[in-house]
């Protein structure tokens, strides 16, 4: 039995009752390093179990969301994406010509949102940074 992935370990750390089927999605999740829809989770785990049906990799996604071991983006594409919860706090940058998304950190653009946040009277607590771009040598497709 291969070792448990860090999103089957968090299941379990929440009391989540782990199918082999869901086990099978948290791995897929786990190793994904895009930000995947229902649908390529759902092809990512038939090739390990053919037998996952798309209702089972929605129901287990909801579930991971609801007990917040997944996060849900919607990324302007009319589709949901998901990632895995994580510790550090990242923002993204869509591209709109390919539908690559871009993880980043940047220690400014974080000290000015606070900054924001302190001028208009209050303290931040999160945010979520979608920046959506095209490549420099790409013209805008909405233009």
């Amino acid at each position: 039995m291969p070792t448990p992935s860090r999103l089957e370990l968090l299941c379990i750390e929440r009391g989540l009752k782990m199918t082999d089927q869901r086990r099978v999605i948290a791995r897929v999740l786990s190793d994904a390093t895009d930000h995947p829809d229902v649908e390529a989770v759902y092809r990512r785990a038939i090739e390990i179990d053919p037998k996952i049906s798309i209702a089972t990799v929605y129901r287990t996604v909801r579930l991971f969301e609801e007990a917040e071991i997944l996060e849900r983006h919607d990324f302007r594409d009319g589709r949901s994406r998901y990632e895995q919860l994580r510790d550090e706090h990242h923002d993204h940058l869509i591209d709109l010509i390919s539908g690559k998304v871009i993880e980043f950190h940047n220690s400014e653009i974080e000290e000015l949102q606070r900054r924001v946040a302190e001028a208009l009277g209050y303290r931040l607590v999160d945010h979520r940074l979608e920046l959506y771009a095209v490549p420099l040598d790409q013209t805008d497709p909405k233009a």
